[in-house]
């Protein structure tokens, strides 16, 4: 038998190696959200770098019941789908028009880039924004149909601001800045919203835009789950679902 290399992980008697560390010490000192990271990447992140990535995967931890994913989700278990295929149908969801916006919003920003020299200078981003709204192009990334001001993609960009060094904004600042040229060429608000600024924050954090989906996918499998248990336990099976007949009774705002 021919060998073949990985560099991922390492499994010998007593001894489980993730990207070199063990998996004991892992369990011990590295959030989640780090130990993602680590195996993605090879590398730890900084202590910072941990908080924005953290801040990505917790950003879209759930959405309500009216995403393609939580509604396949919940058709599936009214059904009598096992948890695997309920949760499997919500991920299939996943897709081109429903996360997909992360991966496309990375290469607009690349796009940008390359067109202003990798500068921020305001003439070079307004004309890449004329040009492309002279070629009918939707911004992917940019605007919501529910929210004006994404909420997450604020506190994203508030904790990058915070956490990164000033090499790694470049992108951050680009996307913001993209938003207000759409609003100066065209006087429409479209702004950043969290698919758009998560794939900022990838790009910053030099994460392969072809993982930007699979990202998105870490991120929602909570919510798939919860969704699934509540329609389970909650539910008769085999029911006509209208998620905007939905209403929220859980517990009011509160903080932490």
């Amino acid at each position: 038998m021919n060998e073949w290399n990985t560099k991922i992980t390492s499994i010998k008697p007593n001894e489980i190696l993730v990207r070199g560390y063990a998996v004991e010490e892992i369990m011990e000192k590295l959030s989640y959200a780090e130990t993602v990271y680590l195996i993605i990447k090879g590398e730890l992140p900084t202590p910072e770098e941990g908080k924005v990535f953290q801040a990505v995967l917790t950003s879209s931890i759930d959405h309500g019941v009216t995403p393609p994913s939580a509604l396949a989700t919940l058709n599936s278990t009214s059904t009598g789908a096992p948890l695997n295929a309920a949760i499997a149908s919500g991920i299939l969801a996943i897709n081109s028009f429903h996360g997909g916006a992360i991966e496309d919003c990375m290469k607009l920003l690349m796009k940008a880039a390359e067109y202003t020299g990798h500068t921020l200078d305001p003439e070079k981003i307004e004309q890449f924004v004329k040009e492309k709204f002279e070629q009918k192009f939707k911004f992917p990334g940019f605007g919501h149909r529910v929210h004006t001001d994404d909420p997450r993609s604020i506190k994203l960009t508030e904790l990058c601001m915070k956490n990164l060094k000033e090499e790694k904004l470049f992108y951050i600042k680009l996307a913001k800045m993209i938003e207000e040229k759409i609003f100066a060429v065209k006087g429409t608000k479209l702004p950043v919203n969290v698919d758009g600024m998560i794939g900022a924050v990838l790009l910053a954090l030099e994460i392969p835009g072809e993982l930007a989906n699979g990202i998105f996918m870490i991120s929602r499998v909570p919510g798939l789950l919860a969704h699934y248990y509540e329609e389970k336990k909650t539910q008769k099976p085999m029911r006509n679902i209208d998620q905007k007949s939905a209403v929220y009774d859980g517990p009011a705002k509160r903080s932490i």
